[in-house]
């Protein structure tokens, strides 16, 4: 059997800055890593269907995970896409009141931020807003300076290249099944048969996180939370886009409404809505939500034209709290909870994961020291 320092399960943006992060920590003779991919390509999960938002740390309840991990990653996040020439825009954001009986509401949000450390919000009477996006329709508005917009694959490709330089390596094709977790060790099993001991694994595996962990010999039941899939569907906007900051509605109870944003082409469009479903693999699409699409743009932007939409593409949110339930915190499940050692499992981690990505990497460090 072949004996590795440590393995990473899952090559998102997560799996990726988490085994970049534990591999620039380790002493220089402990840096045999492996992230282990089950698809023929990096970041094809949750990290590819997204709204690749750089979320500036609004909405999360104070002293969260989300909340402080949002706050740290964002910071990080542009400083490393500085450094790295990996593309990004800080355009910023209008979180929009449609209806006075929102603005209670639109406070509670300044509040919250503040409240996080987010202390560069704006409030915004309607013409202001307007002066800003004259195709805008509100009462009033949140302006967020500090969200921004990323290319994810950039960012992925430049986190793998840095694992790899120091020694780590990524192996696609090569889905996980099960592991054993002993006192030498944990032997990580693969499809094909392949057996790894490994001093530290990782299960960043997003969506199938929690149904991974169930497979984990040594880890207690009662650690595993159970896993809920929130689908969000995506339509896309033909021509030219009105708007050069993101649009966003005030939020709903299980994501943050219809909103628009902008690709760095300027390219705009329009989600994720919020559908609860049974498979992680149901990512189509339905002709069936596009009215609802045009009613919920049409509060904000009501010259939104008849037949502008264009089905996009969907993503699914790996949850691990389900529709009745108040939002689950990430989960960074380390051995201090499960008294596994050198096992970290990951779970919940949905939007703000790729904004979080980088503070998580160094979260999952403190967790094994």
């Amino acid at each position: 059997m072949d004996k590795v320092d440590g393995v990473v399960i899952g090559a998102g943006v997560v799996g990726l800055a988490v085994a970049r992060a534990l591999i620039q920590a380790a002493p220089e003779t402990s840096r045999e890593w492996l992230v282990l991919e089950a698809t023929d390509a990096i970041g094809t999960g949750t990290s590819s269907r997204n709204s690749e938002v750089i979320h500036a740390g609004i909405y999360y309840p104070q002293g969260s995970l989300k909340a402080q991990l949002c706050v740290q990653g964002r910071d990080m996040l542009y400083a490393y896409a500085q450094e790295r020439g990996v593309s990004h825009q800080r355009c910023g954001k209008l979180i929009v009141a449609t209806h006075v009986d929102q603005l209670p509401e639109l406070d509670a949000i300044l509040q919250k931020a503040r409240a996080n450390g987010v202390s560069d919000l704006v409030m915004l009477s309607a013409q202001e807003a307007q002066a800003m996006e004259p195709a805008l329709s509100c009462v009033a508005a949140l302006y967020s300076p500090s969200t921004g917009i990323v290319d994810s694959h950039g960012l992925m490709l430049s986190l793998q290249g840095d694992f790899e330089n120091i020694g780590g390596l990524v192996v696609l094709n090569s889905p996980v099944t099960s592991a054993v977790c002993g006192d030498d060790g944990i032997v990580v099993r693969m499809t094909d048969g392949t057996e790894l001991l490994a001093q530290t694994v990782v299960n960043a595996a997003g969506l199938t996180a929690p149904w991974l962990a169930k497979k984990f010999e040594g880890l207690a039941s009662q650690h595993v939370p159970h896993a809920y899939f929130a689908k969000g569907n995506y339509f896309t906007l033909s021509g030219k886009s009105p708007f050069s900051h993101l649009i966003y509605p005030v939020p709903e109870a299980a994501g943050l409404g219809v909103h628009l944003t902008l690709d760095l082409g300027g390219q705009a469009k329009f989600g994720p809505d919020v559908q609860w479903v049974d498979n992680p693999d149901d990512l189509l699409v339905s002709a069936e939500h596009e009215q609802a699409f045009y009613n919920d743009v049409r509060k904000y932007w009501p010259n939104l034209a008849d037949g502008a939409l264009q089905t996009g593409y969907a993503g699914i949110r790996p949850k691990i709290s389900g529709p009745d339930d108040a939002a689950a915190d990430f989960c960074i499940q380390g051995p201090a909870v499960h008294g596994v050692k050198g096992l970290i499992n990951l779970f919940g981690i949905e939007s703000p994961g790729l904004t979080s990505a980088l503070a998580i990497g160094d979260a999952v460090v403190r967790a094994l020291n």
